[in-house]
Order: structure tokens, then sequence, then C-alpha cells
């Protein structure tokens, strides 16, 4: 499947694409282009050898899809109403992707088109980017060559879920881990992340006296990194932000939190400035879920009258689009509807997809346990003490994505197909249960 040239790339589109001009193309058949000309252009974006061609292949999938009316876009105007009280009544679910990327986002869009949902977010965490091998523009090169594959027309949501001040580094050197973070901001947003969670709430000063003097350095540094997006987002487009207030895994948040950043925040942003448009909180849950003994997820009881409570006030008070709930995916299915009930405007999704890959009888037991071997030689001093097997690959498993990347991107199509199969099935039931079907003449109305 890998073009061994630039002319080897373009004689593949021969029939399907004809390029304008630098930055332009016309489509001649989709038919043909939604076969196997999509499969192979975006394959040779990932992993063809020759940055020149993977690169080309990576442009020509933006302007492919840009002539199809499918474009990367910030999710900003839907939150500004959501924030104004005139749309609500659902919640829009964020999926990290870690692994079997293109075929995971074919699943989401066929879902969606069956849903008629434009509510939905593709998005990859700053610690994801790294293990998992996939930078920014790679990842929105994926979305959209899934689009183009499934016949998806509209906005595309993509993120950057987490991208996180290092607590350590940052005591070190303030200056130096804000100016790397800043480096991967503007990666994402020149690959096409218009959506980026800042998460500076790892810098909360708890043995500070006052709740205002525990948030200051998360407020501040937020307004700081915000300031550097609106510097940095493409003329037209205003990149949809969001801040955290309470690291996940940590105490529950509360009122006074919530208002004491959002003040300091406001504070600390240059007047005329768009701020954040949601708000993460911590209600009980934890990345991944509560991992037993026996390899299993511990019961979470999660805290909805604190995302009740906190959803009102966001928009009440500060006109968010409501709080933003992680680690959601391991909780049991019947609890969804109870986010969009209780205000929360978002919710984030990832290891359960990453589990539906690893668990699903078609995935090669041959390949797992090679993974799985990797793991246990690669990544042994990350086992504690206590640990089992079980918790040891299941909390680690992630990190098998990165290194076999190509090898679980090239199963064998029934595999992936029975793979995907269930993933569709995941994301019906989440656009059910979060009330987020019928949703794309909201997006058409509010994203311009």
């Amino acid at each position: 499947m890998e073009f061994k040239s630039v002319g080897s790339l373009y004689d593949a589109l021969k029939g399907a694409v004809k390029e304008v001009t630098e930055g332009a193309v016309e489509v001649l058949d989709e038919r043909l282009l939604r076969g196997a000309v999509i499969d192979r252009l975006i394959y040779n974006a990932v992993f063809n050898s020759n940055d020149e061609v993977r690169d080309l292949s990576m442009r020509l999938i933006k302007f492919i899809a840009g002539s199809l009316g499918i474009r990367s876009a910030s999710i900003q105007g839907l939150y500004e109403a959501f924030g104004k009280g005139e749309c609500g009544g659902f919640t829009v679910p964020a999926i990290n992707i870690r692994g079997l990327t293109y075929d995971t986002c074919r699943a989401i869009f066929r879902s969606a088109i069956k849903n008629n949902s434009g509510t939905f977010i593709f998005e990859i965490a700053k610690s994801e980017i790294g293990y998992t091998e996939q930078r920014p523009a790679e990842y929105t090169a994926c979305c959209l060559a899934a689009a183009i594959k499934e016949g998806y027309r509209g906005p595309v949501f993509i993120q950057g879920d987490h991208f996180q001040i290092n607590a350590k580094k940052f005591g070190q050197n303030k200056d130096a881990e804000i100016a790397d973070l800043k480096k991967l901001i503007k990666e994402g947003i020149d690959g096409g992340f218009y959506n980026i969670d800042i998460d500076a709430s790892t810098v909360v000063d708890l043995s500070k006296p006052t709740v205002i003097e525990q948030q200051r350095p998360n407020f501040e540094t937020t307004a700081i990194l915000t300031e550097f997006i609106r510097a940095n987002e493409p003329a037209g487009t205003t990149v949809s932000v969001g801040g955290e207030i309470g690291e996940v895994g940590g105490k529950n948040s509360t009122e006074e939190e919530l208002r004491a950043f959002m003040d300091g925040f406001l504070a600390s942003v240059p007047k005329g400035r768009k701020g954040i448009s949601k708000i993460s909180i911590q209600t009980g849950t934890a990345h991944g879920g509560v991992v037993l003994p026996d390899g299993t997820i511990a019961k979470v009881k999660v805290d909805f009258d604190t995302i009740a409570r906190l959803s009102k006030v966001s928009r009440e008070v500060y006109r968010l689009s409501g709080v933003v709930q992680h680690g959601a995916s391991t909780l049991p299915d019947e609890s969804f509807d109870l986010f969009t009930k209780n205000g929360a405007s978002e919710v984030h999704l990832a290891t359960g997809f990453q589990n539906i890959v690893y668990d699903n009888p078609a995935f090669p037991e041959d390949l797992k346990k090679e993974i799985y071997a990797h793991l246990t030689e690669k990544h042994s001093d990350e086992r504690k003490p206590a640990d089992t097997e079980e918790q040891f690959i299941y909390k680690t498993r992630k990190k098998g994505f990165g290194p076999f990347k190509e090898r679980i991107w090239t199963m064998d199509q029934a595999r992936r197909q029975a793979i995907e199969a269930v993933i569709e099935k995941k994301v019906d039931l989440y656009f059910e249960r979060l009330n987020a079907r019928n949703t794309k003449d909201l997006v058409t109305k509010y994203i311009k």
C-alpha cells in the first residue's frame, strides 16, 4: 500500500481526484475516492517512510475533505449557545482514540450519520500523543479521512485533551514548562485542533489558606495559555478552550473553587478577549477506572449533585456551556443519561474504547501476547509492589498502541470490521443516553 514516490501517489488518485492548484482539489469520482483510494491515502499519511510523500498525503486529505464540505472546526458557537440558554438538553461525547484510529473514526461517523448527530468530538490527550505515537496533524488526517470514507458532511470537532501542566517541572522552572506546553498548543492548532482543553489543575496548591490562593497558579496559567491560543488561532476561528478546577482522581470539586477559578481567570484575561467555553470538574471518577486485583473495574459513585450545582453556576453566572466530566467510559451504561439530566455539557470517553479493541475476540491472540510481553519488558518499572499481573497489564496496555500501531492498523479486514461493529453499537448507545441524536441542525445553525 505504500507509495514509492510523489508520482505514484498522484497516479493512485487518477480518475478520483484532480489537484487544481496547491491547496485546492476537485473530486472527479466520489465512489472511487471512497473505495481503495482514501484507504491508501490515509495509510501513507500515517506510515510512509518518505517525509515528502507522507506530508503530501496529509495535505491532500485536508484539501479533499474541504472540497466535500468536511472541515475541522471549533465547537465554540454551539457552546456559547449553551451558555445563553439558546440550546441544551444534551451532552456532547468526546472520544479519545488511542489505536485503530481510522477504523474507530469510521465507526463513529457511521453512528453519527445513522443518529443524525453533529455533536461529538474526537480527542487525544497530551500524554496519549506521546505513547500512541500520533501527532496532531496525523490524528486530524485520520478523522477527516474517515469522514470522507463514510460520506459524512459538515464540521468535525477535533480536540487537544488534557494539555496538561507537569506539576514537578512547573515547580522547577515555571516559564520553561509553560513554554513547552505552548509548543504543543501551536502544533495542535497548526494540525487542526480547534478545541483545546488546558489542564493546569495539577498546580492547584491546597496548602494555601484560601481557595483563591489555592486556585491562583491554575487560573493564572490557564489565562496565559488562553491568550497564547487567541494569538495563534486561524483568522475567522475562535478556538474553544476548556479549563479545569480539579484534577481527575482527586477530591470532588466545590462551587467555591469554581467561583474562585472563574473570577480569577476573568480578571487575568485581557478585556475583549474570549475566555473559556467550559470547565472540567472532579466528581469521583478516575481515568481508566480503579482497577481491582482481578483486573476488573471497581464501581464508582459519581457525585451528580455536584455536576448539577456547578453546571448551573457555570451557565447562569459565567455563561459557560456547563461542566465537563472526565473518566466516564468505564461507568455503567445505564448511568449516562444522568450526565445530561444534571447539565453536563461534555463527557470524555477513553479507556472503554481501548478495552473494546483489546478485549474483542477478533483481536489476534498472538498479537495481544506479543504486546503484553513488550509491556512486561519495557514498562516493568511502572508496576507497583502490590499490583497483580492483571492490574499491571490493564494499567499499561494503553502503551502498546504506539509500538504496535501498524500491526494493529493492518489486521485483516474481517477482524477490524468485527471490532468496528462493537464500537459503532457503543456510540449508538452514547448518542441515545446523552440525548445527542438529531443535533445536526443545531451544528448547522451555530457553527459558521
